[in-house]
């Protein structure tokens, strides 16, 4: 049986930890490997998502910088530890896992080396991208996880032999809701208004409050359109992050301080769905596949997203929602508003969404992929399976 480790940055919320705790799980579930986990941070309330499959050996090599002592301590650590398990094959999963990964697994010279790439450009330095290349030179594959993820890696000169797409998978029953809720129960639930009277429409993006590229404040803009058209509409933004109070200053500044609820970290993702008319995404860079767009669909919702990464690949223009321009908020606005105008169209798109998410992105599609992508490479580097034990 093939030892395989999967290194994990942390166990933090977050899409690429989601991901990759769940990629854990399939292979687990599989069983057709020996399972190995490792992690430079080890915090973060994933951990116990893989702690429940019986997994608490998750070595963690915790870094301060790439360039002081600590990285080399670290790195020693690695290797003996490469070594030590004899692993056959690593795969690495964001920027830094993809960089500490593959110096280990070189100086440890194990047989098989993949990297991941996850977003298109924008987010990376000039000189963190060129140590990033270092590392796919050094990787036997680069798997990306959309098409257009694919081409902007072999834009910047990896060979297109070498980068391979695997979707992201999504877990379907994720998106099942309370047994027995009303749609009052789960706005309470939510923090969301109820009025019986004059019933809310919930118009819901869904994305951290990190990083700047994911650009709240184009769905703000958009709002403040969509508000002058369609008065019983609101906003929800659900993520965390240290920008979280810029946007809500712009909401208050577009005359929105009403209407724009900030919920924070969401642990009721299903229920916030099931009250959600349509769904938004509204990033002007650094995407590659967006899981909030395929949850959206998942959940049989509408979807406007703006044209970035692998939205394209999710999004079928008119059929399943609409595809808009980054920093586009007239035309996002407009898209909106025929889908708040002519519900059920939007609930027909909806439909159809959950139909493509269930075919597209599937588990048993990410994991068949990954294994056969596995098998091929462990093939290729005539890596030897020893039999399994008496």
């Amino acid at each position: 049986m093939y030892t395989v480790l999967q290194l994990f940055n942390s166990f933090h919320q977050g899409g690429t930890e989601r991901q990759t705790v769940q990629l854990t799980r399939l292979l687990h579930e599989s069983g057709r490997y020996r399972l190995r986990l490792a992690c430079i941070d080890p915090g973060g309330p994933l951990r116990a998502d893989i702690e429940r499959l019986g997994i608490s050996d998750i070595p963690s090599f915790p870094l301060t910088s790439f360039y002081d002592r600590n990285m080399v301590v670290q790195l020693r650590r690695f290797v003996a530890y490469l070594r030590e398990n004899e692993i056959d094959l690593i795969h690495a999963h964001d920027f830094y896992t993809n960089i500490f990964g593959m110096i280990g697994a070189t100086l440890a010279r194990v047989p098989v080396r993949l990297v991941s790439r996850r977003e298109t450009d924008g987010i990376r330095s000039r000189a963190q991208r060129w140590v990033e290349r270092r590392a796919y030179g050094v990787a036997h594959v680069v798997v990306a996880n959309a098409e257009a993820v694919r081409r902007q890696v072999i834009a910047e000169g990896i060979a297109p032999e070498k980068v391979v797409r695997v979707y992201n998978g999504l877990d379907m029953s994720r998106f099942a809701t309370r047994p027995g809720l009303s749609r009052d129960e789960r706005l309470a639930l939510l923090n969301l208004p109820r009025d019986e009277e004059n019933p809310r429409r919930f118009v819901t993006i869904i994305a951290n409050m990190r990083h700047p590229m994911k650009d709240q404040g184009t769905f703000l803009r958009a709002a403040r359109r969509v508000r002058a058209v369609v008065p019983d509409a609101a906003f929800v933004l659900a993520g965390e992050g240290d920008l979280t109070e810029g946007w809500r200053a712009l909401a208050a500044e577009l005359g929105l301080a009403r209407d724009a609820f900030f919920l924070g970290r969401c642990m009721e993702v299903a229920e916030l769905l099931a009250v959600s008319d349509v769904c938004v995404l509204s990033s002007k860079g650094v995407e590659g596949l967006s899981n909030s767009i395929i949850e959206y669909m998942a959940a049989a919702r509408p979807v406007v997203a703006t044209d970035i990464g692998g939205a394209s690949e999710c999004v079928i223009e008119g059929e399943t929602g609409h595809v808009v321009q980054p920093e586009d908020d007239a035309t996002m606005a407009e898209r909106i508003i025929s889908l708040l105008q002519q519900p059920a169209r939007a609930r027909a798109m909806g439909a159809r969404g959950r139909e493509v998410a269930a075919q597209k992105f599937s588990l048993a599609a990410r994991l068949a992929a990954t294994e056969k992508l596995y098998d091929r490479l462990l093939i290729e580097r005539a890596v030897v399976d020893p039999p399994p034990a008496s």
